[in-house]
């Protein structure tokens, strides 16, 4: 069983996520929240596998939510709720610890499969957020000093520019002579290296 909280202000939207996961086999919704703050003081009692939170919520975000959910519950997988796939929240909401994020308006049946794909490795990036990526760790000179596994890998390059050109996991998969999953195993990895750097760059701004 899946266990998700959700976190949505709008009240019609965060009624029907809740009853479209309790209704799936394999899915339980733990609880429904409007905003970030009320979700932080329940989150650890509740201990779900995953967060869907909204980016914009009254007063705290969906990305400074996630920042401090990661610090309560490192483990859980956070995914995040917006409006429009090609935002610049989204690539904020990766660097806080998001395994990826879900438009509003998917179908239920690609939502569901999207929570799965945050389980098994990473909800697969649009084009833009790829390139994003490829930019974010393309400007940080010295990359590798951050720690042992924060540069990207050939295969992560590989796989990044195949989602830069629009191409599926399986196509991106066979290209490189690896599995789905191992793209997917992948491209987990590389939302991690991103959360890792970001939070390596906010200790060395407070320093």
């Amino acid at each position: 069983m899946i266990k998700i909280v959700v976190v949505e202000d709008n009240k019609t939207i965060r009624e029907g996520l809740k009853l479209l996961i309790d209704r799936a086999d394999g899915f339980s919704c733990l609880a429904a929240f409007s905003s970030s703050e009320v979700m932080l003081e329940n989150i650890q009692k509740l201990n779900p596998d995953v967060l869907l939170i909204d980016l914009i919520l009254p007063q705290m975000n969906g990305i400074d939510g996630t920042r401090r959910v990661k610090k309560l519950l490192p483990n859980l997988v956070v995914i995040a709720l917006t409006i429009y796939e090609e935002n610049e929240m989204i690539f904020d909401a990766i660097c806080s610890g998001a395994s990826g994020y879900i438009v509003k308006k998917t179908p239920p049946e690609k939502l569901l499969e999207a929570i799965k794909d945050a389980l098994e490795g990473g909800i697969p990036m649009s084009s833009l957020i790829a390139r994003k990526v490829v930019d974010y760790f393309q400007q940080k000179k010295n990359p590798g000093t951050v720690n042992n596994s924060s540069g990207l890998n050939e295969n992560e390059k590989s796989i990044l520019q195949g989602l830069i050109e629009g191409y599926s996991f399986k196509i991106i998969a066979e290209s490189l002579f690896l599995t789905p999953n191992d793209v997917k195993g992948s491209l987990k990895n590389i939302y991690k290296k991103i959360h890792n750097l970001a939070i390596s760059e906010s200790i060395e701004d407070e320093v």
